[in-house]
C-alpha cells in the first residue's frame, strides 16, 4: 500500500486510543479528586483552605507553621455503575451504503471498579517551615467493553496508571500569612485497544492496542490567610504537557487491508491536561460548626488536541472547553473526639454534545458525601467517607471514520447515549502525628 495509506492508518489507531484519557471519573472528565479521605466526607469544600498534609494535594501552603509532624494514608473504592446505549449508530464500508454497526446494543458497566490510593507526610522544621510530601493517583482507572458491543470501533480496553508525587514546601511568613510551593512529578502510563472493522462485514474485526508510558512535571502554588473564625486558601495547579511513548499494534486485518498488520515500537502523543485554580473557605459558625465552601476551574479548554509524532505528525482536535466544580459542606465537632461532616458538589464536564467519545462517558454530574473522622488515641485519628455522585444522561455522538483520507474509508456515524451512570465512592484512612 502507498505511503499516504499507511499514515491515516496509524492515526486511526493512535487517535482511537488516545481518548482513553478520559473516562467517567469523579472529580470532572479524566480528574480523579478522591486523594483525601477527610476531604471526601465534605465533598471536597474546603480542602484549599484547610490545614495539614491531607490538604497537601490541594495547597501547598497547607502545611506552612505546623507544630509537629504529620502523616496521612487513605484509600478510596470506586463503585461505578451504568449503561452505555446505542441509538442507531451507522457504519459504511467501501463501495456500501450505511448499515446498523451491529453487535450489543447495551454496554452495561463498562467502567471497573478500582481502589485510588494517596498518601502524604509533612515535616516541620522549626517555627514557621515546613516541607512535605504527597504521593496521589490522579488518573487512573480501567475501561473494558466486550469485542461485541456496538461501541468496539471507539473502545475495547482502556488502563491507565498514573502516580504524581509532590515533594512541597510551606512558610509562615506572619501570623495570618501562609505560602507554599511545589513540584507535580507525574508518571504516566497506559495501555489502549480497540477494533478496526475489516472492509467487509462478513469478516471479523481486527484490532489495534497501544501501550506507552512517560515522566513528566508541573508545579504548585498557594496561599491561605488566617484570622480567629475564617481562613481562605486560593491555589493554582499548573497544566502538564504529558509525553508518552511506547509501541502501537495492529492485528487481524485481512484482504487488502493485512499489509498493515505490524508492531511498531517509538509511537508518541503528546497532550495537556488541564491547570487549576482553586478559592476555598473555612468558616468558624460556633466553637463546634464549621462552613466550608470550595470553587474549582478546570482549564480543560488547554486539552484542544492530541498531537501525533512520527511516522503520523498530525494534531487531532478535541475541542474541551473550561469547566468548574462548586462544593459546600460542614465538619461538627459532636465529641473531642468524633466529627462528623457532610456537602454537595456540582460538577460541569468539560465534553461537548458533538465531540463525546465512547471513551469518554462524562456528564455533569451531583457528588454527595458524609463521613467523620475520630481521635482513637492523641496521635492517631481514624478518617471514613462515602459519596454517591449521579450523572446526567449525555450523548456519544462523536462522528469518526476509519483509515480516513484513503480509498478504504469507514465513516461511523456514532449514535448513543450514557444512561443510568452514578457511581458509590467509600473511603478509609488514618492520619498520625510525631
Amino acid at each position: 500500500m502507498t505511503k499516504s495509506f499507511k499514515a491515516p492508518l496509524l492515526a486511526t489507531a493512535i487517535v482511537s486510543s488516545s481518548f482513553a484519557f478520559a473516562g467517567a471519573a469523579y472529580g470532572q472528565a479524566f480528574y480523579l479528586q478522591e486523594q483525601s479521605t477527610r476531604g471526601q466526607g465534605r465533598a471536597f469544600s474546603g480542602e484549599g483552605a484547610d490545614t495539614g498534609a491531607s490538604s497537601l494535594w490541594w495547597n501547598p501552603a497547607s502545611i506552612a507553621g505546623m507544630e509537629r509532624g504529620e502523616a496521612v494514608i487513605g484509600a478510596s473504592a470506586i463503585i461505578p455503575k451504568g449503561d452505555v446505549v446505542d441509538n442507531g449508530t451507522l457504519i459504511r464500508r467501501p463501495g456500501g451504503t450505511f448499515q446498523p454497526v451491529g453487535g450489543d446494543r447495551v454496554s452495561s458497566d463498562p467502567i471497573n471498579r478500582g481502589v485510588v490510593p494517596s498518601g502524604a507526610v509533612a515535616v516541620p522544621l522549626g517555627d514557621r517551615v515546613a516541607v512535605g510530601l504527597a504521593v496521589t493517583s490522579p488518573y487512573s482507572f480501567t475501561t473494558e467493553y466486550d469485542a461485541t458491543s456496538w461501541a468496539r470501533y471507539s473502545a475495547l480496553k482502556t488502563e491507565l496508571r498514573t502516580i504524581d508525587i509532590q515533594p512541597s514546601v510551606g512558610v509562615a511568613l506572619l501570623d495570618w500569612l501562609r505560602v507554599g510551593g511545589a513540584l507535580n512529578v507525574q508518571y504516566t502510563k497506559a495501555e489502549l485497544g480497540n477494533a478496526l472493522p475489516n472492509l467487509s462485514s462478513a469478516l471479523p474485526d481486527g484490532f489495534q492496542r497501544l501501550k506507552g508510558d512517560g515522566w513528566d512535571l508541573g508545579w504548585t502554588a498557594g496561599v491561605q490567610l488566617h484570622n480567629d473564625w475564617a481562613t481562605v486558601g486560593i491555589s493554582y495547579k499548573s497544566r502538564i504537557k504529558h509525553n508518552l511513548k511506547g509501541s502501537l499494534e495492529v492485528g487481524g486485518l485481512l484482504g487488502p487491508l493485512a499489509a498493515q498488520n505490524r508492531t511498531i515500537d517509538g509511537a508518541t502523543a503528546t497532550f495537556y491536561t488541564p491547570a487549576q485554580i482553586i478559592v476555598a473557605g473555612r468558616f468558624r459558625a460556633t466553637d463546634k460548626l464549621t462552613l466550608n465552601a470550595q470553587a474549582v476551574r478546570f482549564t480543560w479548554a488547554d486539552f484542544d488536541a492530541i498531537r501525533l509524532g512520527a511516522p503520523i505528525n498530525q494534531a487531532i482536535p478535541e475541542n474541551y472547553k473550561n469547566s468548574f466544580s462548586l462544593a459546600g459542606g460542614f465538619d461538627y465537632a459532636a465529641t473531642d473526639r468524633l466529627t462528623l461532616r457532610a456537602g454537595a458538589q456540582r460538577g460541569i464536564t468539560p465534553t461537548q454534545n458533538g465531540n463525546r467519545d465512547a471513551r469518554v462517558p462524562d456528564a455533569n454530574r451531583w457528588n454527595y458525601s458524609i463521613g467523620g473522622s475520630y481521635k482513637v488515641t492523641p496521635r492517631f485519628t481514624l478518617d471514613a467517607a462515602g459519596s454517591y455522585i449521579d450523572f446526567a444522561n449525555a450523548s456519544i455522538d462523536r462522528r469518526t471514520a476509519a483509515y480516513a483520507g484513503t480509498a478504504v474509508q469507514t465513516p461511523i456515524l456514532t449514535n448513543g447515549q450514557v444512561q443510568n451512570a452514578r457511581a458509590f465512592v467509600a473511603s478509609i484512612g488514618g492520619r498520625f502525628s510525631f
